[in-house]
């Protein structure tokens, strides 16, 4: 009974309730799959190709910036011609592109393919949150999006590892055999996929396009976008100098930093886990507000205590890290309620967009050479979070904004 209950939820003919989630969870891994997973080999393949290591960071910059670029192409296409037939093309031409990462002979050839991987892995993060939104609608879609955002967290955890364990049994081309891999299994899933969208958008494809503009419009979600994007450029500032930090600067290996690495992913899992529980008692302003004045005080002891050791570094960071999951759920959830259910594609990729191109930002800023890169990481989330939490605090102090304190 439970199984056909599900099945009538969800629609999924074949996946079924729980198998719905666990490709969703697939599909909002394909991020940390493709970045984490060599992360690793980021100083090896520096000296592998003989070349400044902001040219092999470029291989994670420009991933992000094209992925947000095809996102916003994916999003209001998958509403005309539906998720299923988007994701299909999006997660062969990933599947390809991880193939020639494998094969590349040179940083260049290795950078264009990323850019390639990105495009195909924009299909996956555009998708993902509109299926969630077909599907689930008010308390529950918090509640969904913070489940998948939980288990999610086995990604970036995992990925590290796998990726440290794969130079010791081969070289860095390893990790992008693996994605292939991983892309041929999403590819099966998704046939097997039944569609969720009810009702395909009309017209050409400017028509189409033109529905993120429609979405931007909305100033209630536009406003929303760029407080709750902005938290972006902080995390994957630490992502994109988090080997150089922990393997130049304190002098670790490769494994005692994935291990470093991964415990500090894994304490993502507290932070929707924590948000749930504490939404039931406190309002979701009062949570938002918690969650930014947090971060400014991890940015504080990362520029102090955190700059005296690997482990020092590693504490003063898990507030921060903790906190970047916990507005998870209330941010994606504010957002999506203010768009109608046919716009779910453009506004998923709209978000998703403004999330990576932040990142870009922040990945850019810290690879930039401007010295102590602990204290980089550490200023970065003190100014922020101040910038995102005075926005957020005066939006919601505006007579026609204060339903969204909730």
């Amino acid at each position: 009974m439970k199984q056909a209950s599900a099945q009538r939820d969800t629609g999924q003919k074949i996946l079924g309730g729980k198998g719905l989630l666990f490709f969703l969870v697939l599909l909002s891994a394909f991020v940390p799959l493709s970045t984490d997973l060599y992360l690793p080999a980021l100083p090896t393949m520096t000296k592998y190709f003989n070349v400044p290591g902001v040219l092999t960071n470029l291989t994670i910059i420009l991933f992000f910036l094209f992925y947000s670029v095809a996102s916003l192409v994916w999003g209001p296409l998958s509403d005309k011609y539906g998720r299923r037939p988007i994701l299909l093309i999006g997660l062969i031409g990933y599947t390809a592109a991880s193939l020639l990462c494998a094969v590349s002979t040179s940083v260049y050839m290795l950078i264009v393919c990323r850019v390639l991987q990105a495009i195909g892995a924009g299909a996956a993060a555009a998708t993902s949150t509109a299926i969630i939104k077909d599907v689930y609608t008010g308390r529950s879609l918090e509640k969904k999006i913070a489940t998948i955002q939980t288990i999610s967290v086995i990604t970036p955890v995992v990925a590290p590892m796998l990726g440290a364990l794969l130079l010791k049994l081969t070289d860095w081309r390893g990790a992008f055999y693996t994605q292939a891999i991983i892309g041929v299994v999403v590819v099966v899933i998704t046939i097997m996929f039944t569609e969720t969208i009810q009702q395909k958008g009309s017209g050409n494809i400017l028509k189409t396009m033109g529905r993120l503009f429609v979405v931007l419009r909305d100033k209630r979600f536009t406003a929303l976008l760029v407080i709750f994007s902005a938290s972006s450029v902080t995390f994957m500032a630490y992502i994109s100098v988090s080997a150089y930090i922990y393997q130049d600067i304190f002098g670790l290996s490769e494994q005692m930093y994935s291990y470093l690495f991964s415990f500090n992913a894994a304490m993502m899992f507290v932070g929707p886990i924590l948000y749930i529980k504490l939404s039931t008692k406190l309002s979701r302003f009062t949570l938002v507000n918690a969650s930014f004045i947090i971060t400014i005080v991890a940015g504080i002891l990362i520029c102090t205590v955190g700059r005296l050791g690997p482990w020092a570094f590693l504490v003063s960071l898990l507030p921060a890290t903790i906190m970047g999951s916990f507005v998870a759920p209330p941010s994606r959830y504010l957002m999506l309620s203010q768009i109608p259910g046919g716009d779910s594609g453009s506004a998923s990729a709209i978000m998703m967009a403004f999330s990576s191109i932040a990142g870009c930002a922040g990945m850019t800023f810290a690879s930039l050479n401007l010295g102590d890169l602990v204290f980089v990481v550490g200023a970065l989330n003190i100014i922020i979070s101040l910038l995102c939490g005075a926005a957020w605090i005066f939006l919601t102090s505006r007579p026609s904004m204060k339903d969204l304190r909730g």
